[in-house]
């Protein structure tokens, strides 16, 4: 079997054919290999690099703490840009070191007690969870897990059922790391405010593909990274906190920039989100990210997100028809991310099948979200997450990779055994 469609998935996915064009000259990377693995990292522009690269040459010329005085217009600009981007205010945004950061920053910083209960998601991710235990070891706060609906995602009436007063946070995944299911997190935070509990959005895999505005999903607390659909570097991430809950959360670390050291005896945190962050930073990545930002702003999110949702429908689509093929995705409402399995072979020779034909996909396993894969009895899945610079002939390539893998299934078996890498998915 051969995979050649017509352009019908580029011309109406929300941007044109010409703007695909132009956000493919503008990624290097794009003459390189054809990359399914943008729920992992994705390709960075060159204007991404072009901000990073620019600030790392003023550090080497004039010095790191001279090369942040010149370019601390564009620096403090970056704050604009990921208000703009989560629909908040500037001083609702804290720039951290990564996703995983921004989340402990913000759940660490709540006052749990005895009895508090943590209502959580099935496909939460696994740095979640372990942080939910170790609240609950040491506070006495429980945890508990809130049951799918019939379509995989978070039940919103059992979520209502199971609320009381001694909620004290509600915490969800937006989009899990293991499939291409949207949680209804507008629905979510109608619950959480009905309830007067505290709500964390894990936004790590929605943020640069889909339209995300934290007024509209109602949550307080919102966790991202610059690494992934938004194209920035890596060492980057962003936190929410809405103005309201500040002084309902503790930082758990402090330095002279999140506080001021008033006397010998005081301190006094900073009145803003900046409280989450600490003085020393990356600003060559940070200055990255604000040009990732501006990227995706540029194209618009609402284009973005119906290209990218539009091309992983027909990824879907097409796997479906390859015998063997499962495709594993949930949910009523479904994003970029496809993962599949294949009868007979094992996800991580899939994987590195598809990297000798310079095609990039990840693999995740039980260990990320140990819950919902459990729950489902699967031990590993192969994930494809598409963005809005793929092409149809990509996605040909990737289909026809996989019939092959399906036809030879012997030999594809053979390939991880000749020492290619595990290809585990760390997000």
């Amino acid at each position: 079997m051969t995979y050649t469609r017509a352009g019908q998935i580029v011309a109406q996915g929300g941007l044109t054919l010409s703007d695909v064009a132009r956000a493919r000259a503008d990624t290097p990377g794009c003459a390189k290999v054809a990359h399914f693995n943008n729920a992992g990292a994705s390709l960075m522009p060159r204007q991404v690099l072009d901000a990073s690269v620019r600030h790392l040459h003023l550090e080497a010329e004039t010095g790191g703490y001279e090369a942040a005085a010149q370019a601390s217009v564009q620096i403090d600009a970056v704050y604009d840009s990921a208000a703009r981007l989560l629909g908040c205010d500037r001083d609702e945004i804290a720039l951290v070191d990564n996703a995983t950061r921004a989340w402990d920053m913000a759940f660490y910083g709540i006052r749990f007690r005895p009895g508090d209960r943590i209502l959580t998601s099935m496909a939460e991710y696994a740095s979640n969870f372990i942080a939910y235990l170790q609240v609950a070891e040491r506070t006495g706060a429980h945890v508990e897990v809130v049951p799918d609906d019939e379509h995989g995602q978070l039940s919103v009436d059992a979520l209502r059922a199971m609320t009381d007063e001694r909620v004290r946070l509600v915490s969800m995944t937006h989009v899990p790391t293991n499939g291409g299911l949207v949680n209804p997190a507008v629905e979510v935070g109608r619950v959480a405010r009905e309830a007067g509990a505290l709500y964390l959005l894990d936004a790590c895999q929605s943020v640069g593909q889909l339209a995300v505005d934290v007024r509209e999903i109602g949550c307080d607390m919102l966790s991202t990274t610059g690494r992934k659909y938004l194209r920035g570097p890596r060492g980057t991430g962003l936190l929410y906190v809405r103005r309201e809950v500040l002084d309902r959360l503790d930082p758990p670390t402090l330095d002279l920039h999140a506080a001021t050291w008033t006397a010998a005896d005081r301190y006094e945190i900073r009145p803003d989100a900046r409280r989450f962050e600490t003085w020393e930073a990356n600003y060559a990545a940070r200055l990255g990210l604000g040009a990732a930002i501006d990227h995706a702003l540029g194209w618009g999110l609402p284009q973005i997100q119906a290209r990218v949702t539009r091309l992983a429908a027909a990824l879907r689509e097409q796997l479906a028809e390859i015998p063997g093929v499962t495709v594993r995705d949930r949910g009523v409402r479904r994003c970029g991310i496809t993962t599949f399995t294949l009868d007979g072979v094992p996800a991580p020779d899939i994987k590195a099948a598809l990297a000798a034909r310079g095609i990039n996909v990840s693999v995740s396993r039980t260990a990320s979200t140990r819950l919902d894969m459990d729950g489902r009895g699967l031990e590993e899945l192969v994930r494809a997450s598409v963005h809005y610079y793929n092409t149809e002939e990509e996605i040909a390539a990737l289909l026809q990779a996989v019939h092959d893998c399906a036809r030879s299934e012997p030999a594809a078996s053979s390939v991880a055994g000749a020492g290619a890498p595990a290809g585990v998915s760390r997000r």
